[in-house]
């Protein structure tokens, strides 16, 4: 798969016809960008879809959006009604400051079950704040004039550990630990379909271990940043970034080791550089195939 088998979602009035045969498991970009608020970049966020179902991964700012935008060009399974299965990496506010908005919109524009949202520990106390937080608001919609549904805006919560941590018909999930820095809880999520194993790394440094939850992939979502910018940095950054996060050349060096069908960049930080930078240090050092994402590319 190349660059060009991918593509970008534009809101239209008619169904999404792309020049090639999309896979029956799709990932779609909600959202690529990092703390840093870039307009052409939403908060961390993605999908898995398949036979109209969507399985979200992360809620960063934006993703209600992102994903109706998403369903306007014809993407099946991401009208907001629709979002009502969540995975949570880990619990950094650009992961989960969407979070509010994913509980709430979706249920106002008349989603009927509760939302089911497998995160970490502390998954649960975040939901039962925001709740806390929306009382009034979701008091008034249900007793006053909407007649909403209680029930329909109550999260299922189910906090996970390592292992297969959800499975239907068409799709298992695996999470797996990763190392970000000093959160005691990160992970990454090994998604299984008939017709594509897909991974999502999460925020991550390399770990030992990586190569069993990532060989296999035909498509390995993976954060990264520049290199050459990161040298730049001062020593603090450095130590801070390099604890946290992969840079291109051990991503590509990851690359080389895993060998992914398709190797998909996100959550990139720039650092001052270009996304043509980053992807030349990529090539460089690793010839398989690879994209440089950005929100609302469809693959």
């Amino acid at each position: 798969m190349s660059a060009t088998d991918v593509k970008r979602a534009k809101p239209r009035k008619t169904a999404l016809a792309p020049r090639r045969k999309l896979p029956e498991t799709l990932v779609v970009l909600l959202g690529t960008g990092t703390p840093i608020p870039e307009p052409h970049a939403s908060g961390p966020a993605l999908a898995i879809v398949r036979g109209g179902v969507s399985y979200l991964v992360d809620a960063g700012p934006g993703i209600v959006r992102r994903a109706a935008a998403a369903a306007q060009a014809g993407v099946p399974g991401l009208s907001a009604p629709q979002l009502t299965r969540l995975f949570l990496t880990h619990l950094h506010s650009d992961h989960t400051a969407g979070l509010a908005d994913l509980m709430l919109t979706p249920w106002v524009v008349g989603r009927m079950t509760p939302i089911e949202i497998y995160g970490p520990p502390g998954t649960r106390a975040m939901v039962e704040h925001i709740l806390a937080a929306y009382a009034e608001d979701i008091s008034i919609r249900v007793s006053g004039l909407e007649h909403a549904d209680l029930r329909a805006v109550t999260p299922v919560v189910r906090e996970f550990k390592a292992g297969t941590i959800y499975k239907d018909a068409q799709m298992k999930v695996r999470a797996f630990r990763v190392r970000h820095g000093t959160w005691p809880h990160a992970y990454g999520f090994r998604f299984e379909s008939p017709d594509r194993t897909i991974v999502v790394s999460g925020d991550t440094r390399p770990f030992p271990g990586l190569e069993r939850n990532y060989t296999g992939a035909d498509v390995l979502v993976h954060e990264a940043y520049c290199h050459s910018a990161f040298m730049s940095r001062t020593k603090g950054w450095q130590k801070y970034h390099g604890a946290f996060h992969t840079s291109t050349l051990q991503l590509a060096k990851i690359a080389n080791t895993v060998q992914p069908k398709l190797l998909v960049m996100i959550h990139q930080l720039l650092f001052g550089a270009t996304p043509e930078i980053m992807m030349e240090e990529i090539k460089s050092n690793y010839k398989g195939a690879a994209i440089y994402g950005m929100d609302l590319m469809v693959i």
